[in-house]
């Protein structure tokens, strides 16, 4: 998203300079230039801020606390005791106190789940303003800023010890996020907890507590680095670098080649997508739940959620290791929960979309009015 604004900003101050410098903009028939070129400029940058701070609010709203929120609820189930009825017919057999009460059927229980919380992204809001006012959408956004800030920091110290050609950067990936693990568990903790009287710097995991989320940590940060060499590895077998570099070379093409390249590019997006999805999400899904499984007895849960996971956790007091297994953490998360949380990547997805197109319509339409009846090309 960054990207397009970045793209947009540029093109539209270029073209705009080009054009006043050569006169094309007239007015009244005169040689007078009609542009504005730093209006154009200061229009287009304000809206690309404010595109930067919608786009990164969804993000973080969306894909950070309710997607969290979604991947550790456990839907709960309310019993319903029903107790026989007694006959009413006519011809039901007369029958003695102590007769009815040896045939007396026993009430039967029945087990209702709820409609989990986290079913849609409004109920999921709701909920989260009920119980912790209406900026808890935003709730672990100091902890989400602090992480992201000693983040680049460490990347690019670690990049530059590992050397700074891509395998340097992918090695510096994971041991930032492994490095980090603890402050990464402290978010998930903030995230998923009730509202709480402790300030977040005051509820930081313990180092035992940290050492148990660095395998799934790992894990999760190997997959994002397999989201991009494999699509990359993609791109280099079917030597698309040349077109993207040269389009026009493309046109040149025969009808055959023309839709082998296509076919090429598609397929890296594809095995992009394919990796995220199948890889990449179940990890952070894992994650997730390992980190959940290490929230203290003393912080209640924002949403219901299972802290034995099936009864296959067992608190440390009790003899237990106090924190699920990562195959556990998978296995546990059922498919009901997978298609939920499907759906709400889906939606994050069109809405993410439905803004980008939102904002670069409003800066196309802000170049036109400042300039005349001129397209942004």
């Amino acid at each position: 998203m960054s990207g397009i604004a970045h793209h947009l900003v540029k093109r539209g101050i270029d073209a705009t300079q080009e054009k006043y410098r050569s006169g094309s903009f007239t007015q009244d028939g005169d040689n007078k230039p009609f542009g504005h070129p730093h209006v154009v400029a200061a229009a287009l940058v304000i809206t690309s801020v404010l595109w930067f701070f919608a786009a990164s609010a969804i993000h973080y709203v969306y894909s950070g606390v309710v997607a969290t929120l979604t991947m550790i609820e456990t839907p709960t189930a309310t019993a319903f005791k029903v107790d026989p009825a007694e006959s009413e017919e006519a011809d039901a057999p007369l029958l003695s106190a102590d007769e009815k009460k040896s045939t007396t059927a026993e009430p039967e229980l029945f087990y209702v789940k709820t409609k989990p919380i986290t079913s849609t992204i409004r109920t999921t809001i709701k909920h989260l303003k009920a119980e912790a006012g209406p900026w808890s959408r935003f709730r672990g956004l100091q902890v989400a800023l602090v992480y992201h800030f000693v983040h680049q920091i460490a990347f690019q110290f670690l990049t530059a010890l590992f050397g700074g050609a891509m395998i340097g950067q992918s090695f510096a990936a994971v041991a930032t996020a492994i490095i980090l693990c603890r402050l990464q568990l402290l978010w998930t903790h903030v995230v998923i907890s009730a509202p709480s009287e402790k300030k977040w710097y005051r509820r930081f995991p313990t180092i035992e507590q940290g050492k148990k989320v660095i395998l799934p940590t790992a894990v999760w940060a190997l997959t994002e680095q397999a989201a991009i060499y494999i699509p990359l590895t993609l791109y280099v077998a079917f030597d698309l670098e040349g077109y993207f570099r040269n389009p026009g070379a493309f046109g040149h093409l025969s009808e055959m080649q023309q839709k082998s390249v296509m076919l090429a590019t598609l397929a890296v997006f594809m095995s992009g997508l394919v990796t995220a999805v199948l890889v990449v999400l179940p990890a952070k899904v894992t994650l997730k739940r390992v980190q959940a499984s290490l929230l203290p007895e003393e912080n209640d849960t924002i949403v219901p959620f299972d802290r034995t996971f099936g009864g296959k956790v067992q608190p440390e007091v009790l003899g237990g290791k106090g924190v699920v297994s990562i195959l556990d953490a998978w296995k546990t998360f059922d498919w009901a929960a997978r298609f939920r949380l499907a759906k709400l990547y889906a939606k994050i997805a069109g809405i993410q979309v439905a803004t980008a197109v939102f904002f670069v319509s409003l800066g196309v339409f802000e170049v036109r009015m400042i300039n005349g009846d001129w397209v942004l090309y």
